[in-house]
Order: C-alpha cells, then structure tokens, then sequence
C-alpha cells in the first residue's frame, strides 16, 4: 500500500515555543494512525498543519503527493476532518449539515443523496437525522460530525479527540463506527487522542508523542513488548520510615528484577517469568520494613508503553 501521509523533519514554533519539534511518519492506505500524548503534546498542531490551518516553520508534509503549504486546496479535495472542537451549525438539522458539508464540496444532489444515505447508516444515526441538533445529546451530535467527516469520499479523515468528554460506553460504540465507516469507506485516518484504551482499540500504529517529539512510532502490540516480559505493580506502606529510596535501592538487587519501569507509589517493576513472584516479593517487603497494600502481576499494556518511552504516565503528563 502505498503512503498517503508524508512527513518530514516538521517543525512548528511560535515565538521561543516549539510546538512541533522535527517529526517524521508516514500514514498508509486505510491504516488508522494514532497519535498518543497529553495535552499540549503538539497533536493538534500537527493536525493543523497537515489540514493546512497552519504553516511550518519547517520541514514538509505531503497529503495523497500534495504539499499541505504549496498546493492546500489539492490537500483539502483529498480530506475529511472532524475538529477537537464542535463545528456543526446546531440550529440546522443533521442530514442539514451533512447536505450542506456536500453543497460546500460541489456534490450533486444525486451524489449528497447518495452520500448522506450511506454516512447515516455507517454512524447509526437513521431515524435521528430530521431533528435539530440541538435536540439531540452530545454523543449523537458528535456522531454527525464523524459522518460529515466521511461525506466527500476522502482519501484521509483527521479525527482529533473524537471521543473527548464521552462516558465510556458512548466511547467505545463511536470506536466501533469509526472502524466500520473506515473499513467501507477504504480511508485512512489519522487520530489524535489522550486515552489509552482509544489507540490500542482503533489504531493499527501509534506513534506516541510527548513534548513536542515522537518517541516511538510501531504497532499497539510491538510498543507494550518492548517495556519487556512481565510487570509487577503495587502499593507499599514504609513501617520504619526509611523512604522509598531505600526501598528501591533494596528491591533492585534481587537476581529476578530485570528494572525500575516506575519508582514511587504505585510502583511498577519489570520482572523474569517466574512462579511466586508475588510472594516473594511481599516476603522482602516485610523483611526489610514495609507492608505491601495492593499488588498486581501482568503483562505491560499500552499504558506502560508510554511511561517507558516517556518516563511519566499520561496522567503525570497532564498534571493529574
């Protein structure tokens, strides 16, 4: 397949601030591509540049061969986008938007017909599509959004926090309309967001992103097994009062710990396979002056991928 994405060296500052530091990937046909980070990692800034909102400050980015700065209206034929923020006219029905979005396209009305039958059954929004907006719930309003995303046959559909403020069940159906709208519709996408379980569900690679740099780019599968072979997390309480410090001093000695992935409550250790592991730990514990309150063997998922390539968990990231 070939690329329908592809960036080099993009750079994006404004003023001393670099928001976009030297990136580079590409996007294949009908691959979802995620990007992975906290707020203010520089996703959106991507997106902006590469939907031609933004220009560089250098490097390049070619959209299906176009260049996003020396040919945007060639770019902006080829793509859909649905915005972080919400973007439809809430006064306006949904098959009023969609109608519209096609209008703006130079859609005949046999093709905004055809389109639009096939966007509302793709999202699940038939029966729906004749009321305003703003009378229907956010999750639907958002859905409608998606499927506007999908109206001109594009070649790439930007997704950029689709599923921001959703409650998980919401999430998780917009996850599986999406998957089956890309599937049909034979588009590649491209998201951004900041939940874990959204990237390793939709994404076939993620690059993970944080201040400004991609770190690593690979399958879901791939980023959790170079974190290495099991994990233990868990919770301690200091009996005698020596610290953490010493308690990870002590804990990295022992001949089955392989290393450190995280040094503070909840800690998380990378270990050998073994029997007892559990056990064995809570007995060190004990034995050199601290209580184990909760613990958990398992292998590494999407999560520990990102603390390992960035050393502080999504929520760290973002202040939480």
């Amino acid at each position: 397949m070939e690329d329908v994405i592809v960036v080099e060296g993009l750079t994006k500052r404004f003023g001393n601030f670099v928001a976009v530091n030297n990136i580079d990937f590409t996007v294949k046909e009908r691959e979802i591509f995620g990007f992975l980070g906290p707020n203010g990692a520089g996703k959106s800034t991507t997106i902006k540049i590469l939907i031609t909102l933004l220009h560089p400050t250098s490097g390049s980015a070619k959209i299906c061969g176009y260049d996003v700065v020396k040919e945007p209206y060639n770019v902006r034929k080829k793509i859909g986008v649905v915005f972080q923020d919400r973007s439809s006219d809430r006064v306006l029905t949904g098959r009023q938007n969609l109608d519209l979005h096609g209008r703006m396209y130079t859609m005949s009305k046999e093709e905004r017909e055809k389109k639009i039958k096939e966007v509302l059954r793709l999202l699940e929004l038939e029966g729906v599509e004749n009321i305003r907006l703003n009378s229907l719930p956010e999750g639907v309003r958002r859905r409608f959004e998606v499927a506007r995303g999908f109206m001109t046959n594009p070649k790439v559909v930007f997704l950029d926090e689709p599923t921001i403020g959703f409650d998980i069940k919401a999430r998780r159906d917009l996850w599986s309309q999406i998957k089956d709208a890309k599937e049909k519709e034979g588009s590649a996408v491209l998201l951004t967001t900041h939940y874990i379980e959204e990237a390793d569900y939709l994404c076939d690679r993620v690059a993970i992103i944080d201040h400004a740099k991609i770190v690593a780019i690979d399958t879901p599968e791939n980023l959790k097994k170079s974190v290495g072979t099991m994990l233990i997390s868990f919770q301690i309480g200091d009996k005698n009062g020596n610290g953490l410090s010493y308690f990870i001093d002590r804990v990295k000695r022992l001949d089955w710990v392989i290393g450190v992935l995280k040094d503070n409550n909840p800690i998380i250790l990378k270990i050998e396979k073994g029997e007892g592991r559990v056990l064995d730990l809570i007995e060190f514990a004990d034995k050199i002056g601290f209580e184990i309150i909760s613990i958990d063997e398992r292998e590494p998922n999407l999560e520990d991928a990102f603390l390992y390539y960035t050393g502080r968990t999504i929520r760290e990231a973002e202040g939480g």
